[in-house]
């Protein structure tokens, strides 16, 4: 039987309360699709942008009803997904890149096998960047190996936790982590507040949601890391360069292997073949919806799609990471 602590309970029980997911149906049975983040982050975007206009391309064209179930990083959400939503094909959900790796690492929490989930796809791969106002001390990557830099995080599973963490023992640099933050507009309006000096986040986020803060210099990309330099910050460093020989590189390469999985949406184990293809054929719609587009143009969201093939075959290669490197790096951010 599945073991879960009371916080973990309390959310899945909501999640099966009369009321919280009711809608259109597929073949008679309500659509929903789950966040596993609070209101206002990245991920709710895109997963509130997806439900806008999944729904057309399901049989019987239903409403997608959206539930955010955060909780330790999307762990609570991915194992409500792969051990109690129903798998007819009538429950989705996206979940945070970097939980992906979770069970590999023995995080706390991950209660689910990511190479056994029905991967969807992903609407982008993400480039990470660690971000500092103009006001702090650190100006530069230089700067963060010699002073102190406070970051806020989201929680257990997403990068804004685990990169901070793993760089500072693998490289030596100086995060200071405040903990706590529901989603990523949380640590922006810290960040505005002076709480909090920065934030390790996906650019997407930050340009969405503080479009103005690269262009007009009121905060200083540090570095940027992901599964190659993100053309579109020329002359940022890329953190996969300070590696200093091939054994850390390797180690790298896996803790940033979650930016080559972007945004994940992603379906409850075990499903009839007939009803994976069905919303992989609406996730791959999706994509190419006018409809859809308008809406990440809206949202200043990078849209770069990969369908869910990618996604099994990408599971597949970063489960097969030899052990040593995943064993040091799980230990470092668990």
């Amino acid at each position: 039987m599945l073991k879960i602590g009371s916080g973990v309970a309390l959310a899945l029980i909501a999640a099966l309360s009369p009321g919280a997911t009711h809608a259109q149906a597929v073949g008679g049975k309500a659509t929903t699709m789950i966040i596993g983040f609070g209101p206002g982050g990245g991920y709710d975007y895109w997963a509130r942008a997806v439900a806008r206009s999944i729904g057309k391309h399901l049989p019987g064209a239903p409403t997608v009803v959206t539930q955010n179930m955060p909780g330790a990083g999307s762990y609570v959400s991915a194992s409500y997904l792969y051990n109690i939503a129903p798998k007819d094909g009538t429950v989705m959900g996206l979940i945070a890149r970097d939980a992906t790796l979770g069970p590999l690492t023995g995080a706390d929490g991950a209660r689910f096998d990511a190479t056994k989930m029905s991967w969807l796809g992903t609407p982008t791969t993400e480039t990470n960047v660690c971000i500092a106002n103009a006001s702090a001390k650190v100006k530069t990557l230089d700067d963060l190996f010699t002073n102190e830099l406070i970051v806020g995080d989201t929680g257990p599973g997403t990068g804004t936790r685990s990169y901070p963490i793993a760089l500072n023992a693998l490289l030596g640099t100086k995060f200071r982590l405040v903990s706590g933050f529901p989603a990523s507009s949380d640590v922006f309006l810290a960040m505005e507040r002076g709480e909090v000096e920065g934030f390790c986040e996906s650019l997407d986020s930050v340009t969405g949601k503080r479009p103005d803060w690269i262009s007009t210099k009121k905060v200083n990309i540090l570095f940027q890391a992901g599964a190659e330099p993100n053309p579109r910050l020329e002359g940022v460093p890329f953190i996969l360069d300070r590696a200093k020989d091939a054994q850390q590189k390797a180690e790298l390469t896996f803790l940033y292997a979650g930016q080559g999985v972007g945004r994940p949406f992603v379906a409850p184990p075990n499903l009839p073949a007939d009803k994976l293809k069905m919303l992989r054929d609406a996730f791959d719609a999706t994509m190419t919806d006018p409809d859809f587009i308008a809406d990440t143009v809206k949202l200043n969201l990078d849209l770069s799609p990969r369908n869910g093939d990618y996604l099994a075959r990408l599971i597949a290669s970063i489960y097969a990471t030899p052990r040593p490197i995943i064993e040091k790096i799980g230990k470092l951010i668990q």
